[in-house]
């Protein structure tokens, strides 16, 4: 097994650091949004305030992602449960200007090295495209 980091590139948010915090700091708020989550790869979706459970196309029985950590308007951490390896996430904001939130996403994973040459491209790709996903929630609405 090897820790391998990936992150996200940077993104802007057109919304203050505390509206996306709160937004994204309660899994209650993605029932707003889910009709963005992909119906072909992810099944039988329930939603708690620190937690979600669901089935993901191809792994075969449902797994939980929980915060586990906050820092007010700041970072925002995530566990994983039911998985065949190792995972850590966590949400880093940063307020620069009043309506301007940078957002970077950071996945720390311990995977087979054999593994991590196959799936390293697509890791990052999704970590990139979960940036850009989550930059287009409308946090001013919440």
């Amino acid at each position: 097994m090897s820790e391998t980091k990936y992150e996200s590139k940077i993104t802007s948010i057109p919304a203050p650091v505390e509206a996306v915090y709160k937004g994204l700091s309660n899994f209650k708020n993605l029932e707003r949004v889910r009709d963005l989550i992909p119906q072909d790869k992810v099944q039988e979706l329930d939603i708690e305030d620190d937690s979600i459970r669901m089935k993901v196309d191809g792994l075969g029985q449902k797994i939980v992602i929980r915060i586990v950590d906050r820092i007010e308007n700041d970072t925002i951490k995530f566990g994983f449960e039911n998985l065949p390896l190792s995972l850590n996430f966590w949400i880093q904001l940063k307020e620069v200007a009043p309506e301007d939130t940078r957002m970077k996403l950071t996945l720390k994973a311990d995977i087979p090295m054999m593994f991590k040459m196959m799936f390293e491209k697509k890791i990052q790709q999704g970590i990139d495209d979960a940036a850009e996903m989550i930059a287009k929630m409308p946090f001013k609405q919440w």
